[in-house]
């Protein structure tokens, strides 16, 4: 049987965007309550009755968690211009290691607008 799997994760981030037209709300310094939710999909294992532990998902977020909560992500390296699909990409690329069925990482930046990266090969 295959599945999906998924677990949210909560982070308060201060940003702001580099690169939008002069004049745009977002080149000001505003916050976010993102929700990133963490997606893993494949066959569950006839021994275990599950795909994956949702342990396994957490302690995998944890460094992400770390480096970005309660942060300005302008001054995390590789998060310059923190629009939600660059940093979708950057937790996939921290992520993917540590969880090989990781099949998406949705950032929600607000209750109606969401990116949804699936890396680079979907």
């Amino acid at each position: 049987m295959k599945v999906e799997l998924e677990k949210d994760f909560s982070l308060e981030c201060a940003h702001r965007l580099t690169r939008v037209p002069e004049g745009h709300k977002c080149a000001r310094m505003h916050g976010h309550s993102f929700r990133v939710t963490v997606r893993v999909a494949g066959e569950v294992s006839e021994q275990t009755g599950w795909l994956q532990d949702y342990a396994e998902l957490s302690r995998a977020f944890g460094p992400v968690h770390e480096a970005l909560d309660h942060r300005c992500l302008n001054d995390v390296a590789g998060l310059e211009n923190p629009t939600s699909e660059v940093l979708a990409r950057w937790i996939w690329n921290r992520l993917k290691a540590e969880l090989p069925l990781l099949s998406a990482v949705v950032v929600q930046e607000t209750c109606t607008a969401r990116c949804v990266y699936q890396g680079e090969d979907a």
